[in-house]
């Protein structure tokens, strides 16, 4: 896709969207010269890429519309579905949604519940990057979508290619106690800054960029991103507080991940976006743009080293032309501070019931504001119908200021309730479906699509994360507390989208022949750290046939209670019994009988 016309430079970061609209005729027009056959397919599938605008695969021919499994009407007797990559038929597919910072209004979220009605399954999907993703959209209609999420300030540019990709935030900033300060303006004027920028559209690969404030917790999970931001403050001179961030580059997940390293210990605030641009710009030069799987900017930095990496944006940085777009988003900092709707009040002493007690207790975030709650909306496999996504606008409506948000755990949150409303609150996410504890708990479980619609799936991630979920949500009562703490991710394959690398137990899809059988297996990767911004990485303990896979969870689980010491975690108890120990025990497992024996195992 070319750079934007003059125009681009001429958008303030708050009416940017009127260019967009001009794209999406731009992009309607190359959907008509691709029917014409006047536009090669491999360029289309670029530009389409860069709207957002997946395929998708097609493995049973069926699909689940929300209420019940459907057959799907292909063409003819002659083109039928096959399998992943390979896929014909012209059917429809995946469209991305970008959502910077994971903040959604009421009115956006109506939106988004009309359009998955009209165009999609009647499904939205939450992912985690906190964009939302809609399935079963067909190519043709794209551009009406557009438009539609266009005319709420949501727009699909960028959100998949080789570009700046959803720009994530901590969902609790602003209202969260140990954060330095509020990111979220930060994050939303750096990602509308990069948007559609001329030096951001030559990457090799994607690049992902993630804010929070705090070091501590997981919030933006900093240390698997392409560039990571941690809000810090200090002293001048003066004795003023000063703003400013603590900045990485060059973290990932995939085959070979990455942790990022420190590229500046306190980087003034408005030094924010020349330098994010500096970064690109040095990106798009050096990177490498043949080999895909050496393209991420971590290979770069690995290449050069983190000093000699920083030494070539500074110089980058000193040739910019100044841009007033650099500080302009200063001034307004303080349009995104967000505002209760009702008075603070204090839960009262009322009798309750147990359900309400456990929500209470796994999916209420205490805000720094006294007297106010932020409440996790738990949304199985990220997943949220057209009815409920209208449902959770009226009560974002009604007992907040609209302060919706998504999450990279594939939840949704409302901020700024009072107390004295969560009972009520609770009741109504009940009715619709959505009142489920246990947010970020062993039953709150992270998965990307996989091979349900994924084409480069290679097992099925949601599948496995659903079986997973019920068979704990059975017995959540008893689990051991220590238990009960832990984070599990499913990721399809290698590359990670279920984020598999940082939790305690993570599994990702790969495949085994036996025979003439190619089998569903999944890597166990255990004893990654999903706090300290995603502080380190599990370690791959062997593959596991995918039907095995809750009874690995079941022993791993179970020898960590019987065998911790006190106050272990559970990363540290991995390292401590050793690999070889673990492989030991899950050496049964691991053998996979001869079909005829058990032909269960040789499907997922």
């Amino acid at each position: 896709m070319k750079a934007s016309n003059g125009l681009w430079r001429e958008q303030p970061l708050d009416s940017v969207f009127p260019e967009l609209l001009r794209e999406i005729e731009i992009y309607e027009t190359e959907i008509e010269l691709r029917k014409q056959g006047k536009m090669d397919e491999k360029l289309f599938a670029e530009t389409r890429l860069r709207r957002g605008a997946y395929g998708q695969r097609y493995d049973n021919g069926q699909r689940w519309d929300g209420k019940e499994t459907q057959i799907l009407q292909f063409p003819s007797d002659e083109i039928k579905p096959t399998k992943g990559v390979n896929t014909l038929w012209d059917a429809p597919g995946m469209q991305r949604i970008k959502i910077p910072f994971g903040g959604m209004t009421p009115q956006q979220l109506e939106v988004m519940a009309e359009l998955a009605e009209e165009y999609s399954d009647g499904i939205g999907h939450v992912t985690t990057r906190q964009d939302f993703q809609l399935h079963f959209v067909h190519v043709d209609d794209t551009p009406a979508l557009m438009r539609r999420l266009a005319a709420v300030d949501i727009t699909t540019r960028e959100a998949c290619g080789n570009s700046v990709r959803n720009v994530t935030a901590c969902p609790f900033s602003g209202v969260c106690s140990t954060e330095a300060f509020d990111v979220t303006p930060y994050a939303k004027g750096l990602a509308y800054f990069l948007l559609g920028h001329p030096d951001v559209q030559d990457f090799g690969r994607k690049f992902k960029v993630a804010f929070s404030g705090c070091r501590d917790e997981a919030c933006g999970l900093v240390n698997m991103h392409d560039m990571g931001v941690i809000a810090v403050t200090r002293v001048d001179a003066e004795g003023k507080e000063q703003r400013g961030f603590e900045l990485y580059v060059g973290g990932g997940l995939g085959t070979v991940p990455h942790q990022a390293k420190l590229f500046e210990a306190f980087l003034l605030e408005e030094e924010l976006l020349p330098t994010a641009q500096a970064i690109s710009r040095v990106f798009a030069r050096l990177g490498e743009k043949k080999n895909r799987n050496r393209a991420r900017i971590k290979f770069l930095v690995a290449q050069l080293g983190i000093e000699e990496f920083k030494h070539l944006v500074l110089e980058e940085r000193a040739t910019l032309p100044p841009d007033p777009r650099w500080i302009a988003y200063l001034s307004e900092l303080h349009l995104l501070e967000e505002k209760p709707l009702r008075p603070a009040q204090s839960l009262n002493g009322a009798a309750r019931s147990e359900d309400f007690d456990r929500w209470y207790k796994t999916n209420l975030w205490h805000q720094k504001q006294e007297g106010y709650a932020t409440a996790i909306i738990t949304l199985p496999l990220g997943d949220i119908t057209a009815d409920q996504m209208r449902a959770v606008a009226d009560i974002a409506r009604r007992f907040t200021y609209g302060t919706i948000r998504t999450t990279v755990d594939q939840n949704l949150v409302l901020r700024w309730i009072s107390e004295a409303d969560l009972p009520e609150v609770y009741s109504e996410l009940q009715a619709i479906g959505l009142g489920g504890a246990g947010a970020g708990t062993i039953v709150d479980i992270t998965s990307c699509p996989g091979t349900d619609t994924c084409k480069l799936g290679i097992a099925s991630s949601r599948g496995l994360a659903g079986e997973l979920r019920q068979r704990l949500a059975e017995k959540s009562h008893t689990l051991d507390e220590a238990v009960q703490n832990l984070h599990i991710k499913v990721s399809g394959c290698f590359n990670s989208c279920g984020q598999h690398h940082v939790a305690d137990l993570g599994f990702y899809g790969v495949s085994r022949h036996s025979g003439n059988y190619t089998v569903p297996h999944f890597q166990v990767v255990l004893g990654g750290q999903w706090t300290q911004n995603a502080g380190s990485y599990g370690l791959a303990m062997g593959a596991v046939p995918a039907k095995r896979i809750p009874e690995v969870v079941e022993r791993l689980t179970g020898r960590y209670v019987a065998e911790r010491q006190k106050d272990e975690s559970f990363q540290n108890f991995i390292q401590r019994i050793c690999k070889v120990q673990i492989k030991k025990m899950l050496d049964d497992l691991t053998r996979l009988p001869a079909h005829d024996e058990d032909p269960t195992l040789y499907t997922d």
